[in-house]
């Protein structure tokens, strides 16, 4: 895929689940772009080879559970220490479990998965709101899924909450488009990460699926990144409140 330029030189990007998948490819790209980019992840090995990997002076690294409010205001903290505001927050941290159906399900489930999705999307985008506001500005990106358009049973949880993440969507780009700050989102179908591979590593699994997508194939990383740099950029400072799906077309089948 060819790199597009989005004009994000110097501005200062905040990445949930920055140390894999689609949240990596996004930094490493953020980077390319000569954008300061702070990136955070639960667990503390994988951050630490993210960084390594990227390798660069405009890199922070915080380890951080979104779902946990001191946790969150730390890294906001940590982050306008390190780079004086912030322009980008790109909420995409996601954690799905199959699961029974909702009137066999654990309250505990139901948590977790809400937590990890859900609130901490809320939280982080309540700390980036606030900076933003004051600063005059920016842009804030949550990831959802077409989970949340299609009920699919041993993923009700995680469609629910995105589901809810698309309606908060609305909501902020609602109350905050006054203050010059657009909140979209983007919503993948499946895409060729850790994340889905006990999908596409099983052929016949993945011959289905590819199956039911006019594109033919599974989303890579990059088909994800470029809508949200376009997102994060000037070019899309008119569009706020919209959730555009990134599916290769198997919403219109």
């Amino acid at each position: 895929m060819a790199m597009a330029v989005y004009g994000l030189k110097d501005k200062v990007a905040l990445v949930t689940g920055g140390s894999r998948g689609i949240g990596l490819d996004l930094a490493r790209r953020l980077l390319a772009e000569g954008a300061k980019v702070a990136i955070c992840a639960r667990k503390a090995e994988g951050l630490s080879a993210a960084a390594e990997e990227l390798a660069s002076d405009n890199l922070l690294a915080v380890p951080c559970h979104v779902a946990k409010e001191d946790q969150v205001a730390a890294l906001f903290a940590q982050a306008k220490e390190a780079f004086g505001r912030l322009d980008i927050l790109v909420n995409n941290v996601g954690m799905n479990l199959f699961t029974p159906g909702l009137a066999e399900t654990e309250l505990a489930l139901w948590q977790k998965i809400v937590d990890s999705n859900l609130t901490g999307s809320f939280l982080c985008a309540r700390e980036a709101a606030r900076l933003m506001r004051g600063q005059g500005g920016g842009k804030i990106i949550n990831v959802s899924s077409t989970a949340a358009h299609r009920a699919a049973p041993p993923m009700g949880i995680y469609g629910i909450a995105k589901a809810a993440i698309e309606m908060m969507t609305k909501v902020l780009a609602a109350e905050l488009a006054g203050d010059q700050v657009q909140v979209n989102a983007v919503a993948p179908g499946m895409v060729k990460t850790g994340f889905s591979q006990p999908f596409w590593s099983n052929q016949d699994k993945h011959d289905q699926i590819t199956a039911r997508i006019p594109a033919g194939r599974l989303a890579e990383t990059g088909d994800v990144v470029e809508p949200v740099l376009f997102l994060a950029s000037d070019a899309a400072s008119y569009i706020t409140g919209q959730t555009i799906l990134v599916d290769g077309g198997s919403s219109i089948v």
